[in-house]
């Protein structure tokens, strides 16, 4: 029998590599295509911010347009979720509800609720993974149940697994065409709200667009430069760089505008056809990789966007200072290197990722010693490409609660930025402020003496504030801090720690092992003798995640 199908879209807002639409369309005479905005829900579950509301609704367009051109349309119904589900399964007689299936505790507790009411309600439920190259599940039951807490034993599992399922075939106006799409009045009923019907300033606009159409546009900007992409080494990517020196598609991903599979089998075909490539971690695919260790881990880990709870997580006492934590999260902690940071992400919801790893470092066990949770709900808030799994993975990176064990490297707050911008014209286009000054002071303006402030025409204290912290004094003293707290915590610390593999820093036997299955090993040994293990010195550089 033929269902009549709602089709709930959740985090996948694409048409392309959409299996569970796919499946929706191939099993039903009737097709209705829903969101259902439920605004307490994307508020208090995934704390979205004015910037992130902005590409979700541009995203929503972008699915209602390409779905209209294959003969459909996007309904957007505003409301509780349950509630709007349960009223319009009644009211349109379905019999089966299809989604994306997500790894997120809300996301799961969702789904766990709509397979209730289908049991109630009479309707049929189902759901497939397309949000990662793996089901985490998959990779969970391959190591007794638990999660792979190092890269290295998370490689071993995926040498097991194979190859990632290969992206599902484009959707079809045929496919559409089989079932009978929504009334055109619905269309207009539903349709999807402006930035003012929610009370979003319109001003809240990234240079990010939201949509497939974009990502896809980005995508295949990146993959037409073949020698950019073979080379490509995350590490050696330029933080403060006034045009994004990385891919910029973790917005997309994160939305789910763009297939993270699709993206892994091109580069796959790239890869195959170059005589020698990057290698994971530091290559295109060991960021997607690096992306499905931090979702395998989060989705068995309780609690794990907090320290309270969560076993693999070191139990520090950091500071509460709420004028401190409101200084950096608007841009006055008085560094310009990390205020310019900060001033980008607030307009732009994108930094780089080191430029997100320097002022994580700042805030935590840097120079504040202030809880990684409170930057990880700042970053929440405001990154398009806020995620749940990555975001808080690399915030227990960062401030050396998990992951990382290389606590003695502290990022200095000038001469980070200068190595790789000793003009400072990243500073001088996010904090205006200061453009006047000479490069010699850019970073450290304080130094100026006061005339040369007032010919720059800002006076430190006045225009602009002084540090806000003795760099060296406060690391040096969080460094001592954190050695203690290590000591104490020894167990828990060594969860997630791995081994060395190597002094030569190629790639450890279960590393090969997996890219050999992965079609990433052969003509690429040695290319890069830079790339390097888990916990080699230079993995400061080399997790995150984010394309």
């Amino acid at each position: 029998m033929l269902h009549r199908t709602i089709h709930l879209f959740r985090k996948e807002l694409r048409l392309h590599d959409n299996p569970v639409l796919l499946a929706a369309l191939e099993s039903s005479e009737a097709l209705y295509p829903v969101y259902i905005l439920d605004r307490a829900f994307l508020t208090s579950s995934m704390h979205i911010g004015a910037l992130r509301w902005n590409f979700l609704l541009q995203s929503l367009e972008d699915l209602h347009k390409n779905l209209g051109q294959l003969g459909s349309c996007l309904l957007v119904i505003q409301g509780e979720y349950e509630l709007v589900l349960r009223d319009h399964v009644r009211r349109w007689n379905i019999t089966q509800v299809t989604l994306d299936a997500e790894m997120e505790p809300f996301y799961k507790e969702m789904e766990a609720n709509i397979q209730c009411l289908g049991a109630e309600l009479g309707f049929e439920v189902l759901s497939l993974v397309s949000h990662s190259l793996y089901n985490t599940q998959r990779i969970l039951d391959l190591n007794g149940g638990s999660p792979p807490l190092t890269y290295k034993r998370f490689l071993h599992i995926l040498s097991l697994l194979g190859d990632p399922e290969v992206p599902v075939r484009n959707l079809t106006a045929e496919d559409f065409q089989r079932c009978r799409a929504p009334d055109p009045d619905l269309a207009e009923c539903y349709r999807v709200p402006l930035p003012v019907d929610l009370k979003i300033s319109p001003e809240s606009l990234s240079p990010w667009r939201g949509g497939e159409t974009e990502g896809l546009l980005r995508l295949e900007q990146h993959l037409t430069d073949q020698g950019w992409v073979t080379s490509f080494t995350k590490p050696r990517t330029i933080p403060n760089s006034l045009l994004p020196s990385t891919t910029g598609l973790s917005p997309y991903f994160s939305m789910g505008c763009l297939s993270v599979r699709t993206f892994f089998y091109r580069l796959s075909n790239i890869y195959a056809q170059a005589k020698h490539h990057s290698l994971p971690p530091v290559s295109l695919q060991g960021q997607l990789l690096w992306r499905e260790f931090f979702y395998t881990v989060a989705s068995a880990t309780p609690n794990f966007t907090q320290m309270s709870g969560n076993p693999i997580c070191l139990q520090i006492c950091w500071y509460k200072d709420a004028e401190r934590l409101h200084k950096w999260k608007m841009a006055q902690t008085g560094f310009p290197w990390i205020d310019a940071i900060m001033t980008q992400l607030r307009q732009e919801g994108w930094i780089h990722h080191l430029a997100r790893h320097a002022v994580a470092c700042f805030l935590t066990r840097g120079d504040l010693w202030i809880s990684w949770e409170e930057g990880m709900k700042v970053f929440e808030e405001l990154l398009l490409d806020a995620d749940y799994s990555i975001n808080a993975g690399n915030w227990m990176w960062l401030s050396a609660s998990a992951f990382f064990h290389q606590y003695t490297r502290i990022f200095c707050p000038v001469r980070f930025g200068k190595r790789t911008d000793p003009q400072g014209n990243y500073i001088r286009k996010y904090l205006p402020v200061l453009k006047n000054f000479p490069s010699k002071y850019i970073y450290e303006p304080w130094t100026a003496s006061e005339e040369e402030q007032k010919q720059a025409g800002c006076i430190i204290g006045q225009d602009y504030p002084f540090p806000m912290v003795n760099h060296k004094e406060a690391s040096d003293h969080n460094l001592q801090l954190m050695k203690q707290v290590r000591e104490e915590q020894h167990k828990t610390v060594q969860l997630t720690r791995g081994e060395r593999c190597c002094s030569i820093h190629i790639p450890c036997a279960d590393t090969q092992t997996v890219l050999r299955n992965l079609g990433l090993w052969g003509s690429a040994l040695g290319a890069f003798p830079g790339c390097f293990s888990m916990l080699d010195t230079n993995i400061m550089s080399s997790s995150s995640g984010h394309c």
